[in-house]
């Protein structure tokens, strides 16, 4: 009897061994909830009530627009092997209905979503809205599409720079 618990002891520490050494089993990934590239917010319609402008600035970067990069590719028009530095207009929109983000601000360049403002500006912008009693308002202002171009033989990103202050 002593002799089959020494075995049973001894299987149990080599089944733990191997867990150990091999590691658990792997979970399988989770399915993302979003699109790979799209909006949660539908394309706002209607005249903005306010144009914003930091005078020309264009200090403020849009964020997560990597996950709309098709579209920010074409907003930075044809620039050839130089750096791109295409002017829109940009429509700014709070976007309650976020699922990662509730206080997020949804930025569009002609009618195309091209990212949010990161969440400390937008908190600002938000802040902005409701001092000038345009709580939930859309709004605009100027923006450039900056990037492109190639560097030791690579293609560099574009981004989205803002011609807003929300402070």
């Amino acid at each position: 009897m002593a002799q089959a618990l020494n075995i049973a002891i001894i299987v149990v520490a080599l089944l733990a061994l191997y867990y150990l050494l091999k590691g658990a089993p792997k979970a399988k990934p989770v399915a993302l909830q979003h699109p790979a590239g799209g909006s949660y917010t539908p394309v706002p319609e209607g005249e903005p009530v306010r144009h914003w402008s930091d005078g020309g600035r264009f200090n403020l970067e849009v964020v997560g627009e990597s996950r709309y990069r098709d579209a920010v590719r074409a907003l930075a028009g044809e620039h050839g092997e130089g750096k791109a530095d295409a002017r829109h207009r940009a429509l700014l929109l709070p976007d309650d209905d976020n699922p990662y983000e509730d206080k997020a601000v949804a930025v569009f360049l002609s009618g195309e979503m091209v990212g949010y403002l990161a969440p400390k500006d937008a908190l600002a912008f938000r802040a902005l809205l409701k001092r000038e009693e345009l709580d939930g308002k859309l709004t605009s202002c100027d923006a450039a599409v900056r990037g492109g171009g190639t560097w030791e033989g690579k293609l560099l990103a574009y981004s989205v720079w803002l011609d807003l202050d929300p402070a």
